[in-house]
């Protein structure tokens, strides 16, 4: 069973930075598995936030965090990050780990549902 494990979270001031790790088991990066991130805000619907491919590394960023979060992986780890930098009080949200058998191609052009899920790690930002 694929197990999905966030970590990184946490309450940081506006303009500064986290990493958010998440260690994934039961499937392995060599395979062309989509992985990457999600949030939820208070009030607010999901919305995907990033995504990688395990098969050839291309990244995949929604427009509100172009420039400012960066999403990579150690495929020897089974790990994949999120660099979050210049926060904003509108990130603060639960950040989801997710993985999917599709392509992330695929899940990019619509940022639908995804098969795997973690528990989510809370990123608080203050002004």
């Amino acid at each position: 069973e694929v197990q999905l494990v966030e970590s990184g979270g946490g309450l940081v001031q506006a303009g500064g930075s986290l990493r958010l790790s998440c260690a994934a088991s039961g499937f392995t990066f060599d395979d062309d598995y989509a992985i990457g991130w999600f949030r939820q805000a208070p009030g607010k619907e999901r919305e995907g936030v990033s995504l990688i491919s395990s098969g050839d590394g291309t990244t995949y960023y929604t427009d509100s965090v172009k420039g400012r979060f960066t999403i990579s992986s150690d495929n020897a780890k089974n790990t994949v990050y999120l660099q979050m930098n210049s926060l904003k009080p509108e990130d603060t949200a639960v950040y989801y780990c997710a993985a999917d058998g599709a392509p992330a191609s695929l899940i990019a052009t619509f940022w639908g549902d995804m098969d795997y899920w973690g528990k989510g790690t809370l990123v608080t930002v203050s002004s």
